[in-house]
């Protein structure tokens, strides 16, 4: 059951990636998650919305939706463009992996996506575009060890 949503659209333009991450992060303080998780948070969304800029539209603005659901300390969020889409998704998940080799692009998106969230998904359709899903755990209990 949903606790709270959140749903934003704006065009992939280099200055609404700072807008899409603090908007995450402040749709979910609330929850008073650590700062170290609000970091992960904005991280992740980030790279999504960089991914959007750079490769669903190629440099030119295209539409950006971010949705975020609140399911009591659990966040769910996913990143979706009307793109290019990616032709082999499992070769773009691997580490390094880039379709920009002369553009000073790491090819590490998706990985860092992956390291610091705790679920993530990606499905992308061919001259449709691409859905990223992400979740993060945003109060989960330290162990003492």
């Amino acid at each position: 059951m949903t606790d709270n949503y959140l749903k934003l659209e704006f065009l992939s333009l280099a200055c609404n990636q700072a807008f899409a991450r603090d908007a995450v992060a402040a749709f979910c303080v609330y929850k008073n998650p650590s700062l170290s998780v609000i970091s992960d948070i904005k991280t992740a969304v980030s790279e999504a919305v960089a991914n959007c800029a750079v490769h669903a539209y190629g440099g030119e603005a295209g539409p950006v939706m971010v949705e975020c659901d609140m399911q009591g300390d659990l966040l769910h969020i996913s990143v979706t463009d009307r793109g290019r889409g990616i032709e082999d998704v499992q070769k773009a998940l691997q580490p390094f992996y880039t379709t920009l080799p002369g553009d000073e692009r790491s090819g590490m998106g998706f990985t860092i996506m992956q390291t610091f969230m705790d679920e993530f998904s990606v499905q992308s359709q061919r001259g449709e575009g691409t859905v990223v899903r992400m979740a993060k755990q945003l109060n989960a209990e330290v162990e003492n060890v």
